[in-house]
């Protein structure tokens, strides 16, 4: 028996006893199911499939033997090729790639070749896959490192009292991938450098006056009086950043919550298509984080397969974990009632189903009362926008006429009107703006 036929002769064997392997893995696991199961149909369907995975496992057996057979343990004496085997085989090399010649200069007719689309295509994908698809670990920013040396001491000290209890659970639930001692750290950073740029900005306040802007005069006041009128900003632009900078962790959970909600139906949905497919519940997260079609749910989903991949959690205490540090209530909720539906043996399928219903019906009515705000939202744009800079104008230029109050030119009128009307869109904007990020 030569080495070649030796070595094929064992990869096969190799294979027969890998896939004998993975039926008894198979026919354990469908044991351990059969267990919990009540329903007889289940059961009848289990059983049929214990039968086939039986029957298949005999069949390897039978085919092990036959390879048993083949194998010869002795060696030939003379290892040697002689040469008229060499010469034969050369000769069929050559023969082969004749036959390859023939057929690739061959007539082939129209309706067999490919046309030029399917040629892209086929280029396409095998440039796919070669593809290999690799992810950088992301660095902390210049940023965040110079907070970090200036602040690092006073941040840990700080984050261990009750003032940033709130803010640390607000970290967690959201995804800024920020240690609380280092945001700490970066808020009282950024609260310094807007202390300095708040003193820049006094100075020039103080000896400057910006009444006739573009055009900059200096001031003529007194400085006592002049420090009065412009000592607010020293004291209000850092307190700003601060408080910006503290609450900013609990409206990035608010927006989080409410793009969460707003994909979860959906995904329930086809979260109860896929279990039909009785697929194990954990695999049910990879498929959907997979699909790329849930952006802001594939991150609390990854959570779920780290926690149960990388440090060995059951996908009980992982989605009991998860739940507690979610944004949304809805996701929390979802992954609670999955967690007792696996301990108590419940239908997954039926569960996501009737969990998707009442979801969806919840989006729905949501979708009913945003658009009612809308509508309400456009007649109070009708009537500030429209409306009352008509009856302003009125009031103005009645006032020029009558010579009652400030009598204004006409010039000065139009120009009241213009920026008050850009100025009342401008915020318009800014608070649908902020409303639709809400929502």
């Amino acid at each position: 028996m030569k080495n070649s036929d030796r070595k094929r002769v064992f990869e096969l064997l190799k294979k027969k006893i890998l896939a004998e392997k993975a039926i008894l893995s198979e026919l354990s696991s469908l044991f351990n199911y059969l267990k919990n199961i009540e329903d007889e149909k289940e059961k009848n369907i289990l059983l049929l499939q214990i039968k086939e995975l039986e029957n298949s496992l005999k069949s390897a057996n039978d085919n092990i033997e036959s390879i048993l057979e083949r194998i010869s343990l002795t060696r030939p004496l003379n290892l040697r090729k002689q040469p008229e085997e060499e010469k034969q085989k050369k000769e069929d090399k050559e023969k082969k790639k004749k036959l390859r010649k023939f057929i690739i200069k061959s007539n082939i007719p129209k309706e067999l070749k490919l046309t030029e689309s399917e040629r892209k295509t086929l280029k396409r994908l095998k440039k796919e896959r070669l593809k290999i698809t690799t992810k950088k670990a992301k660095k902390p920013s210049r940023y965040i490192k110079i907070s970090n040396k200036f602040f690092a001491k006073i941040s840990k000290s700080l984050s261990k009292r009750k003032i940033f209890s709130s803010l640390k659970k607000d970290l967690i639930r959201t995804n800024l991938q920020f240690i609380p001692s280092s945001y700490i750290s970066v808020m009282l950073f950024t609260t310094l450098v807007s202390v300095i740029v708040a003193f820049f900005l006094f100075l020039l306040f103080l000896f400057f006056n910006f009444e006739n802007f573009p055009i900059i005069t200096m001031a003529h006041e007194n400085f006592a009086q002049r420090f009065i009128k412009v000592f607010w900003i020293i004291l209000i632009i850092p307190l700003a950043t601060f408080i910006f900078m503290y609450l900013y962790p609990s409206m990035e959970k608010k927006s989080s919550k409410n793009k969460i909600d707003q994909e979860l139906p959906f995904a329930a949905i086809n979260m109860a298509a896929i279990s039909q497919s009785m697929v194990e519940p954990s695999k049910i997260f990879s498929i959907i984080a997979s699909t790329k079609e849930y952006p802001h749910l594939e991150k609390e989903f990854v959570k779920i397969i780290n926690l149960t991949n990388i440090y060995g959690y059951d996908l009980v205490t992982a989605l009991r974990s998860v739940s507690l540090n979610s944004p949304s209530t809805k996701l929390s909720d979802l992954l609670n009632g999955l967690a007792t539906t696996i301990t108590s043996g419940g239908n997954l399928q039926s569960f996501f189903e009737k969990r998707g219903q009442s979801l969806l019906f919840e989006y729905r009515l949501d979708r009913e009362k945003s658009i009612k705000s809308s509508e309400t939202f456009m007649d109070i744009y009708i009537s500030v926008v429209i409306a009352s800079p008509m009856i302003l104008m009125l009031l103005l230029m009645i006032m020029k006429i009558s010579g009652l109050g400030i009598a204004l030119s006409s010039s000065m009128i139009s120009l009241i009107m213009v920026l008050g009307v850009s100025m009342v869109n401008i915020m318009f904007l800014i608070f649908l703006h902020l409303r639709q990020s809400t929502e």
